[in-house]
């Protein structure tokens, strides 16, 4: 199973697209997102991918209504987390995913868990302490260290790779809604469904 942990997305639609192309050509089966959406339309375009997503929410996901309110939709494929962290197991393999870095390194020496995944400082990181992989994706903002990035978890063989995205965009005028649906079909994000998110927002 492959599995893509992206993070600290700060509504930059422009490199989350970039992100999902990736993970579609790769045939991921699952996405977590490890928080600061900071915009429900993420919430909506994560929503709609054929591989379900599952949220832990950040520090900066303050329209939770209406983020739940998308995951409750019919048809969606994404659900949330009640906290800033979760318990997960896919594949037999077990996950500590959380968005505060301070609760990572603790959790890994557990030694409960095969990975232990983790965002907020944007800043990508990829350790092993004894068996459990403890791993920070970096930022899909590519606000804070100029890179965007996010990794996918491969629980056959237990190993995890590094994804750099390239053709980035950090301008915040770059970041919003209106840069997406200007952009859309540009960005190869050319399903039905997205036409629609675009005729909503």
């Amino acid at each position: 199973m492959k599995i893509a942990v992206i993070s600290d997305i700060h509504e930059n639609f422009h490199n989350l697209i970039l992100a999902l192309n990736i993970i579609n050509e790769r045939e991921v089966d699952q996405i977590i997102c490890l928080g600061d959406l900071m915009n429900t339309g993420v919430a909506k375009i994560l929503s709609i991918q054929k591989m379900p997503s599952h949220l832990i929410w950040g520090n900066n996901d303050g329209e939770k209504v209406e983020i739940v309110t998308t995951a409750l939709r019919p048809q969606s494929n994404l659900t949330c987390s009640l906290s800033t962290y979760d318990f997960l197991e896919y594949d037999g393999r077990k996950i500590f995913a959380t968005h505060y870095d301070d609760l990572a390194v603790p959790m890994a020496k557990s030694g409960l868990y095969d990975a232990v995944f983790y965002g907020h400082n944007h800043i990508l990181k990829v350790d092993k302490i004894g068996d459990v992989h403890c791993v920070n994706p970096g930022e899909i903002a590519a606000q804070k260290t100029g890179t965007g990035s996010f990794i996918i978890y491969d629980t056959k063989a237990n190993e995890i790779e590094t994804i750099i995205l390239e053709n980035i965009v950090t301008l915040k005028s770059d970041l919003t809604m209106d840069y997406f649906n200007k952009h859309i079909e540009e960005l190869g994000f050319r399903s039905k469904d997205a036409m629609q998110l675009k005729s909503e927002n």
